[in-house]
């Protein structure tokens, strides 16, 4: 997977400085302050956003020309669940995902089951997503972006909605998953998890490496005004 030299946006506005990225680590953390950048890096990596010169290609698939084959390989995570939940009722937003790979609705309602058990949410089929907690919704706001199988997960600050319980609980489960994970996140905590740790400061990738010392990096450049 390979990031873009360029960025996106209007040319008075510069969204991401040029970069040049191949991103293959199985967990990679995203950091940095808000506006700095991480949400337009991230959405660049499923075709969300275009690159305003240079390319984007996932799994040698170009973001713009090979669009819909990009959004089979690349699931992506919003921060607020009920912003990609379009169904009432649990077990019809996962349902939904399975539309366009299988055709009759008893064997599309089986695999809507299956999948919220595997994540262990079957006992949530039946309900409103509006009854259930924010760490339920973004469970299954997951559950729906994977259940078409894609193999890679971009999450955008997953779990800054989420209490303490949800926020580690939903942690665990992505841990637990086979998919690669790309995630922006403000849980240094989180961030510490991954393999691969990109720190972003004014539209810039300023750090790319070792998680621990990009979080030290980050702290400095937060609290001091520059790295130390």
């Amino acid at each position: 997977m390979a990031a873009p030299p360029t960025t996106p946006g209007d040319p008075e506005t510069t969204l991401l400085h040029p970069t040049t990225l191949d991103l293959g680590e199985h967990r990679i953390a995203v950091i940095g302050s808000n506006g700095s950048g991480k949400s337009t890096l991230l959405r660049l990596l499923n075709g969300l956003h275009a690159p305003s010169a240079g390319t984007v290609s996932v799994r040698g698939n170009d973001t713009v020309r090979a669009l819909r084959q990009v959004r089979r390989d690349v699931g992506f995570l919003f921060t607020d669940p009920l912003s990609q939940l379009v169904m009432p009722v649990v077990v019809e937003d996962v349902e939904l995902s399975f539309k366009a790979t299988i055709k009759d609705r008893t064997a599309r309602r089986s695999a809507a089951l299956d999948a919220l058990d595997r994540l262990g949410l079957g006992h949530l089929a039946e309900h409103s997503i509006y009854d259930l907690s924010g760490g339920e919704r973004q469970l299954v706001a997951l559950c729906s972006v994977l259940a078409a199988g894609q193999r890679i997960l971009v999450a955008d600050e997953p779990t800054t909605l989420l209490d303490l319980r949800n926020n580690a609980l939903l942690q665990d489960t992505i841990a637990s998953l086979d998919q690669q994970v790309i995630y922006a996140t403000h849980d240094l905590g989180f961030a510490a998890a991954a393999e691969r740790l990109l720190v972003l400061d004014d539209a810039r990738i300023i750090y790319d490496g070792n998680p621990a010392a990009g979080i030290a990096a980050y702290r400095s450049l937060a609290l001091h005004g520059r790295i130390r």
